[in-house]
């Protein structure tokens, strides 16, 4: 089973400058977005790092070699930029969310930090694979917020958890199977915050993957774009 790929990356209409980062390697099979966090400084350096360590992961000898790779690969960054801030920034906080995806030709591994998302169709039918770390899906969790509400709140921006701001870092992950046709998103939330999941089940299900990336991106940029918008579609094939 191979993979195809697309990938689109736009600083929106609102922001001077792009803090997300990707990286997007079919042949390696290993895939990330990282959402530099805005309002901190540096959050374009942080994502930068995130990336570039990550393409520097040799393959593992399985799949969940590979997995422990990636994820050591993002603990030494957090540290990296935890004294980056100490030492050079008055320690303001230097920080990125991220999220990755593995794959062989029969399962897949994925690693999250923060709020960027996957989410996998399958048949039509769509799922996400991340539980955002945010303080609005912990007061979902708690029954304190309507889900509905969410996107709306004035904390919706709020992460709880990011490589960059803690020494203890936590990084969740979550796997399973590869069936041909199944089709993955990694997003910023500058695309999930604008575009619903119906809508995104819709395009992913029905199009090639370059054409479904220049739609995602279309209404993303149409419905005002308030924040940089990046993403990855992978299908298997």
């Amino acid at each position: 089973m191979g993979f195809e790929c697309a990938a689109r990356t736009h600083v929106g209409h609102r922001r001077k400058l792009n803090e997300d980062s990707l990286f997007s390697s079919a042949e390696r099979r290993l895939w990330a977005v990282a959402d530099g966090m805005g309002g901190h400084h540096a959050g374009d350096v942080a994502s930068r790092m995130i990336v570039d360590e990550l393409a520097r992961v040799s393959e593992g000898v399985s799949l969940d070699n590979s997995m422990g790779k990636a994820m050591a690969a993002i603990e030494m960054v957090n540290q990296d930029l935890v004294d980056l801030a100490r030492k050079e920034h008055e320690h303001r906080t230097i920080g990125s969310t991220v999220v990755g995806l593995i794959a062989d030709h029969a399962e897949y591994r994925c690693f999250w930090v923060g709020d960027s998302r996957a989410y996998r169709v399958r048949d039509g039918v769509i799922r996400r694979l991340t539980r955002d770390h945010s303080l609005v899906q912990d007061l979902i969790d708690a029954g304190m917020l309507d889900p509905a509400e969410a996107e709306t709140h004035p904390n919706a921006n709020v992460v709880t958890r990011a490589v960059g701001a803690t020494e203890a870092l936590r990084i969740d992950s979550t796997g399973g199977a590869v069936m041909p046709g199944d089709t993955f998103l990694l997003a910023s939330d500058g695309l999930t915050r604008l575009v619903g999941d119906d809508e995104l089940a819709r395009e992913l299900s029905g199009n090639g993957l370059e054409a479904a990336a220049d739609v995602l991106l279309e209404l993303t940029l149409e419905r005002g774009a308030p924040d940089n918008v990046s993403f990855i579609l992978i299908r298997a094939a």
